[in-house]
């Protein structure tokens, strides 16, 4: 039962890749607009919007994991059903919720059976090690 769910670490581990990787991509942005003379306001927004608002609920509905969840063998799946991933509407409500809490999300993860976070009793999610590794 304890390998069930995702550890503490395991989450956090992630989040740093997660927060790597969008720098990267904020640089590479930077860069690649960089290379031409002018850019519309809204293709600067549509970047800003993905980066920094969908980035996260968008690969966890679609693959189950961010890049960071998916090289620390952990995915989030529906607390109702873990064979299937987050919808979209609940992935948004988690990111928004973990967003705003920060680390203080997390302080209910070892308190609880699931290991879940605040922001997963409001995505109705639970993060757990990749249904192929053992």
């Amino acid at each position: 039962m304890d390998n069930k769910y995702a550890s503490i670490i395991s989450r956090v581990k992630a989040l740093v890749i997660d927060s790597i990787i969008l720098i990267l991509l904020m640089y590479s942005a930077t860069e690649i607009f960089g290379l031409f003379d002018n850019i519309p306001n809204y293709l600067r927004i549509g970047v800003f919007v993905f980066l920094f608002l969908l980035y996260e609920p968008i690969l966890v509905s679609v693959f189950g994991a961010t890049i960071g969840h998916f090289f620390n063998d952990i995915e989030v799946k529906r607390e109702s059903n873990e064979n299937k991933n987050l919808n979209l509407p609940f992935a948004i409500a988690r990111f928004i919720t973990k967003l705003f809490l920060g680390w203080i999300s997390l302080l209910t993860v070892n308190s609880t059976k699931k290991k879940q976070a605040i922001h997963d009793y409001v995505g109705q999610s639970v993060v757990k090690p990749y249904k192929n590794k053992k």
